[in-house]
């Protein structure tokens, strides 16, 4: 190097955060600095890369830019830091990656950040099939672009033996690939082969109990693969371990298969996803767009929610069971694609548990709670570290919008409009079960647990949060978010294991709204309307057709649904035809109203019930035994549904709105008959005029799907009216829509474009579930915002 040369040399500290690692980002620096001609070396440090580079200054400076511009494509890049070092250290040459390093960050966790389990690439399919590749047919290929990542590591720096991967040791091909910065398994942490990598085992279920224990293997590899196929296509049911949990599979074109996979795991009506062995097998299921394209080949491989192909005969009928919208995925890994290329079918994909219970992840676990269920397991020797059940994406104007938020998505980290002073676990709800670690500015939301109705529930979330924790260098909350419900078991958890000095209870409807605004990046105030089944509200009713003025600190409720009791509590949400009781004979008594029990078609209503049921729901109303009182858009829902003869019972968590949903035609433009009135300065909707035109319809002959259009487009003018006025008086223009009833697609899609017409600026969920598995999110932000408050520090 001549002395000229050295003259211009400086030297460079470059950190990188976001998401880089687990994602081939240290290779691609070496590339880069490799081609720039740039000394220096690279190295994982905590949840950050770290570079030391050394060069001319113009060519540093396009390090830094061509750092962020030309990222790896799973890269998520958040901030490039750029400082000098000493320029003694200039004159160094050649570029070297170094082992991972590990960092004290500003506050614990802040810089944690990891990819979730990324989708089989096409580099990777291409060689899965290649007869000449030495992973020719290997289940569990994979590189820097793809395999699994969130479920099998145990902790950060993200390097292999901190991850399950640690129990198999590498034969040399695969170090020579691990360890060449060249090679596209550079540093890819889950890399193996089928000389040294996880391998499938196969047992029928009378046998499965042996594999559980350890015993010698029944069969393995290639035979447990074609057995697994040969019961598919005997129609049997099939329980196959895949990156976050068990499934179980069977055909979905036989109806007798289905059938039997409904009975054994007690799931009566609710639709079933399906997979399909590629995009072109999709077409012949469902309607696909390129929106839809884009999702079910997008690196997460969501269940994506489209509508059905009416005239397939593809799919066995119990497969949807009378739905309009079939649950379509792709292959995701190596395993998944055989599967479904030896089987040339489309197969029912669910969760390997029974109704209402969490995922089994564990071999013994599985054989002990699929029993019964299953006619045979497919599985594997590669641990799975943490529960993940697949995520779900429904289709919205706006784009893609999170129903289950799950693999593929988290544990990725949002970020809050106000930072926490201390970390923050905020516990979520009781349905649809999430929970958030907050530090910083970053709220990780964990993955889709489910119901929190059992023990083995709240095991599932229990584990589930201790392995974030410990991914994110143990992370200790010193404060914990927590609905006001007292009866929530996550409530109870949150009680149980914090002191009341260090608990902050949210309301339920303002934690919809507060997970709405953190993902749009607002703070408030803006006008939040939230359309749900229940929330505890402070006033000791049950709310669920809300309108607030609410910032992240707090809210003020200006408007509502009309109250009706529910008779029998939870009876009432199993029950529709109950829920349509208590309106008939318990509405809120509102000013200029009809009686709703003198109405046309109340009788013949009535005399579908037992008479004597019939009374003693009325006695129970009149007393107010049993029956508290709910201003729930959900419960409305139920009630039209069962006045409409659509739904009495409901087989699983809020299936009759789902069914008035796929009732309504969807060219009929008319509407029913809707009050807002004023009640102690909130303004209330009255839904009696609209269930009387309801019944009225009914009676006159006019067709349900017509009158089921009607009246979902009532409860959207509603909403309309309402955002509109509380707008207005309080000098507002942004509005946030929330709440499981906004799955609703023609809620989602007419609401928002009504309200821009009328000047507004509307949001809605999209990157977390609008439902009660985004409740956690809001929580979080709420409590971030208070204990800011509290400090006397500007909430920016």
């Amino acid at each position: 190097m001549s002395p000229g040369t050295a003259a211009r040399q400086v030297a460079r500290r470059i950190v990188v955060s976001g998401t880089v690692q687990g994602v081939g980002f240290r290779p691609f620096v070496w590339r880069l600095a490799t081609e720039l001609g740039l000394g220096g070396t690279v190295r994982n440090l905590g949840g950050r890369v770290e570079i030391h580079a050394y060069g001319e200054t113009s060519t540093l400076d396009a390090l830094a830019v061509r750092l962020r511009t030309e990222a790896p494509v799973r890269a998520r890049v958040e901030s490039v830091a750029v400082s000098p070092l000493p320029t003694a250290s200039a004159e160094q040459t050649g570029f070297t990656v170094l082992e991972s390093g590990t960092a004290v960050a500003s506050w614990p966790g802040a810089d944690r950040l990891f990819p979730p389990d990324l989708a089989t690439c096409d580099a990777c399919l291409r060689e899965l099939f290649d007869p000449a590749d030495r992973r020719y047919r290997y289940p569990f290929i994979n590189c820097t672009d793809c395999g699994p990542r969130a479920t099998i590591i145990d902790e950060l720096p993200y390097d292999r033996a901190r991850t399950t991967m640690a129990d198999f040791p590498l034969c040399a091909r695969c170090r020579a690939e691990y360890l060449d910065p060249a090679d596209r398994r550079f540093h890819a942490e889950p890399v193996a082969c089928p000389e040294c990598g996880p391998r499938l085992w196969w047992r029928p279920a009378v046998l499965a109990g042996d594999a559980a224990a350890g015993d010698a293997e029944a069969m393995a590899g290639e035979a447990a693969l074609l057995a697994a196929v040969d019961l598919l296509r005997a129609g049997g049911v099939v329980a196959v371990k895949g990156l976050g949990g068990y499934h179980l599979a069977c055909d979905a074109t036989n109806e007798a298969a289905v059938r039997t996979l409904r009975e054994r795991k007690h799931r009566e009506a609710k639709p079933f996803a399906v997979m399909v062995g590629d995009l072109a097998a999709a077409p012949e299921l469902a309607i696909v767009d390129d929106a839809a394209r884009r999702v079910l080949a997008g690196p997460e491989h969501p269940i994506v929610l489209l509508p059905a192909v009416t005239t397939s005969t593809r799919l066995a009928p119990s497969v949807l069971y009378g739905h309009r919208r079939v649950g379509l995925f792709l292959p995701y890994t190596g395993l998944h694609h055989l599967l479904l290329r030896d089987f040339g079918r489309p197969v029912v994909l669910t969760s390997g548990n029974r109704s209402d219970e969490p995922i089994a992840v564990d071999d013994g676990e599985a054989v002990h709670r699929l029993a019964g269920i299953a006619d045979g397991f497919l599985g594997h020797n590669r641990r799975i570290r943490s529960r993940y059940e697949d995520s779900v994406v429904a289709l919205a104007g706006t784009g893609p919008v999170l129903v289950r938020r799950a693999r593929g998505y988290a544990p990725q980290p949002l970020e809050l409009p106000v930072p926490v002073p201390e970390p923050v676990l905020a516990v979520g709800a009781q349905l649809k079960h999430t929970f958030t670690l907050a530090t910083g500015r970053r709220a990780y939301l964990g993955g889709h647990t489910g119901d929190l109705a059992d023990l083995a529930t709240i095991e599932a979330y229990q584990r589930n949060l201790a392995h974030l924790r410990e991914v994110l260098d143990g992370l200790h909350p010193r404060w914990v978010a927590h609905d006001l419900h007292p009866a929530y078991l996550s409530t109870q958890e949150a009680v149980a294991e914090f002191p009341a000095s260090r608990r902050i209870g949210v309301q339920h409807h303002h934690a919809h709204i507060a997970s709405c605004m953190v993902e749009h990046g607002l703070s408030g105030p803006v006008v939040g309307v939230v359309l749900d089944g229940l929330g505890m509200g402070e006033d000791g009713t049950f709310w669920g057709g809300e309108v607030m003025i609410a910032d992240l600190t707090g809210y003020r409720r200006v408007g509502r649904f009309g109250r009706a009791p529910m008779p029998g509590g939870e009876a009432a949400i199993r029950q529709p035809w109950r829920m349509a009781l208590g309106y008939l004979f318990g509405a809120e008594s509102l000013p200029d109203a009809p009686d709703l029990r003198a109405g046309y078609g109340v009788e013949p209503f009535l005399q579908r019930f037992d008479p004597a049921a019939v009374r003693l729901i009325r006695r129970q109303i009149e007393r107010g035994l049993n029956a508290p009182l709910a201003s729930s858009a959900g419960r409305l829902f139920d009630t039209a549904a069962s006045l409409l003869g659509l739904r009495d019972v409901a087989r699983y968590e809020g299936e009759a709105a789902v069914v008035l949903e796929q009732a309504a035609d969807p060219g009929e433009g008319g509407t029913l008959p809707y009050e807002l009135v004023t009640q102690d300065g909130i303004e209330v909707y009255d839904p009696r005029p609209t269930l009387a035109a309801l019944l009225a319809g009914l009676s006159e002959g006019t067709p349900v799907p017509i009158l089921a259009a009607r009246f979902q487009r009532a409860v959207g003018n509603v909403v309309v009216d309402l955002a509109a006025h509380a707008a207005t008086t309080h000098g507002l223009s942004t509005v946030c829509l929330s709440g499981g009833v906004f799955q609703n697609a023609w809620l989602l899609r007419e609401v928002p474009r009504n309200l821009a017409r009328l000047g507004l600026t509307v949001w809605h969920n999209q990157r977390v579930p609008a439902g009660d598995g985004g409740i956690s999110l809001g929580q979080a932000a709420v409590a971030a915002a208070r204990l800011r408050a509290r400090e006397g520090t500007p909430c920016v």
